[in-house]
């Protein structure tokens, strides 16, 4: 039912936060944080909203470029913004600018600086204008900390 996969979703979205968040994991671990994002975004598709799954596919590219994949997540990242540029008026002021730091983070993954830079550009300046500081600090913090 609807209300068990949304719980279902939510558990496991938290769930890959807590493998994220280890400074080290075991392979098998790394395999744990990747299906867990997978599950999770499965789950959106069957009881969330668009932004669960904008969300969900912004997860997923964390996740790859978190394990050195360039190619899913960059896949990842391109399908979180094209969610978000489809439901601009559901989304809450963060969501955009987590899109253009999934694309940053995974063309550095992939080497492209060039490209990292303009995605993260793009990223600040639409964190700019998010009116809670908290939100904003996040995306800012998360947009610093993509790898050179």
């Amino acid at each position: 039912d609807v209300a068990r996969r949304r719980r279902l979703a939510v558990d496991l979205f938290n769930h890959v936060w807590t493998l994220l968040r280890r400074d080290e994991r075991t392979v098998e671990q790394d395999d744990e944080m990747l299906h867990a994002a997978h599950a999770s975004r499965h789950h959106w598709a069957e009881a969330g909203t668009a932004v669960n799954l904008a969300r969900g596919e912004w997860q997923c590219s964390r996740v790859y470029a978190t394990l050195g994949r360039a190619e899913p997540a960059l896949h990842h990242a391109r399908r979180c913004l094209e969610i978000c540029e489809a439901n601009a008026a559901d989304l809450e002021e963060f969501d955009l600018p987590f899109a253009y730091e999934a694309l940053a983070r995974a063309h550095a993954v992939a080497g492209d600086r060039a490209e990292a830079e303009r995605w993260a550009t793009r990223g600040r300046e639409a964190a700019a204008a998010i009116r809670d500081e908290d939100d904003r600090e996040l995306v800012l913090g998360d947009l610093a900390s993509i790898p050179d």
